[in-house]
This record gives structure tokens, C-alpha cells and sequence, in this order.
């Protein structure tokens, strides 16, 4: 019994070792080339492994970018939660994390280009959507009174139709994939700055909080 369970720890170790080093391998490929174009044996070679073992961990090349990008992706939600709609800030950052918001996206652009562009993965798309989604709901101004921070997993279905959620959550998205796409010609803080108002218009009026039916 004490060996079996001294034992366990490694093999767990081993595991997690083999997915980094496909996501690791995956993240390089799709800086060379359009996810739409890399095949699981394109991944096993970069990763040198074999394709049975890829498939003892992902079922295909979808799941494992959905998650080589998850820590990306939470980082990149955190911001989403902490929008505030209320009026712009000081001049020089009028909202410092829709400004980190943007800055992550230009940190990870041949990423997000790869993944959301009109070549990525349909799936993370979706994933994208959704949990962008449950962040807004859940951000400062927008989030109905009493609703608590979501878990890691939150998305649309664990709250009831909030519209303005959605929209805040499509519109930043397409705002951002647009903004890759043209190679990011403005910076963060000019996205921010030109963004700002949009969110604004969205915050309910004084002392009538949104609650969604």
C-alpha cells in the first residue's frame, strides 16, 4: 500500500511533463503556420512523441490548443472581469484594465491571431466567447446585485439571459481580432481610450443597478 501510493506522485509528474510538452509544442507550430494546417503529427514530431501518446492525452489538435491556451486565456479573463463602466478615468489611462486587456492580446498576438482568426479553432472561438461572456457578467458595474465572482468554469449557462454581458463580450472580442488582424496599428491605450465610451454607454443610470430578467 505505501509503495502503490509513493508511487503515484511520479506517474502524475510524468503526465502533466507530457501535456506541457505538447502545448509547448503546439504554441511553436502556430507561430509558424494557421492551426487549420497542423495535423497531430505535426504536433507529436515537434514534441517527439508518438501519436499514441498525444492520443492518450487529447482527443485532437482542438482540445489541445483549447488547452495549451487556458492559462493565457484566464489571465486574459481576469481583465474582462475587472472592466468597470463607470466614467473614464485620469486622461493618461482612462481604464488600466481595458488598456492590460488590449496589452495582452498584443503580447500574444500570433497566438490569438492563429486561434480566433478566420483559419482558427472554431472551438476555442466558442470557448473564448463564452467565458468573455461570464467575465462581463460578473465585472464590477454590469454584475447584477448579489451575484458572486464565477468559478474558473463559469459560462453563459450558469446565469440567466443578461444581453448586456453578451454584447460587452462579443464586441471586445471582435474589436480585438479586428485590431490583430491589421497588425495592431493603434497601442493599448488608444484602443482604451477609444473603447472607453462604448462601455460607458452600457452602464445602467444611477441608482437602478441591471438586473437581467
Amino acid at each position: 500500500m505505501t509503495r502503490k501510493s509513493s508511487s503515484a506522485p511520479p506517474v502524475d509528474r510524468r503526465v502533466r511533463r507530457t501535456q506541457a510538452t505538447l502545448q509547448r509544442a503546439l504554441i511553436d507550430l502556430v507561430q509558424e503556420q494557421d492551426l487549420s494546417q497542423i495535423n497531430v503529427a505535426d504536433v507529436a514530431d515537434r514534441a517527439d512523441v508518438s501519436r499514441s501518446t498525444f492520443y492518450d492525452h487529447y482527443r485532437d489538435v482542438h482540445e489541445l490548443a483549447e488547452a495549451a491556451c487556458t492559462s493565457m486565456l484566464d489571465d486574459m479573463f481576469r481583465y474582462v472581469h475587472a472592466l468597470d463602466t463607470a466614467p473614464a478615468g485620469p486622461p493618461e489611462d482612462p481604464d488600466p484594465s481595458l488598456t492590460g486587456f488590449f496589452a495582452h492580446f498584443a503580447e500574444h498576438a500570433g497566438l490569438y491571431r492563429s486561434l480566433l482568426g478566420p483559419t482558427g479553432s472554431a472551438r476555442v472561438i466558442e470557448h473564448v466567447r463564452r467565458r468573455t461572456t461570464a467575465a462581463a457578467h460578473y465585472s464590477g458595474r454590469l454584475a447584477p446585485v448579489g451575484d458572486t465572482p464565477p468559478p474558473d468554469t463559469a459560462g453563459p449557462s450558469d446565469f440567466s439571459l443578461d444581453v448586456p454581458a453578451a454584447f460587452v463580450a462579443g464586441a471586445l472580442i471582435g474589436v480585438a481580432i479586428d485590431w490583430l488582424q491589421r497588425g495592431c496599428p493603434r497601442t493599448p491605450l488608444e484602443m482604451t481610450i477609444l473603447t472607453k465610451p462604448l462601455l460607458i454607454a452600457l452602464r445602467p443610470g444611477p441608482g437602478t443597478p441591471y438586473r437581467p430578467e
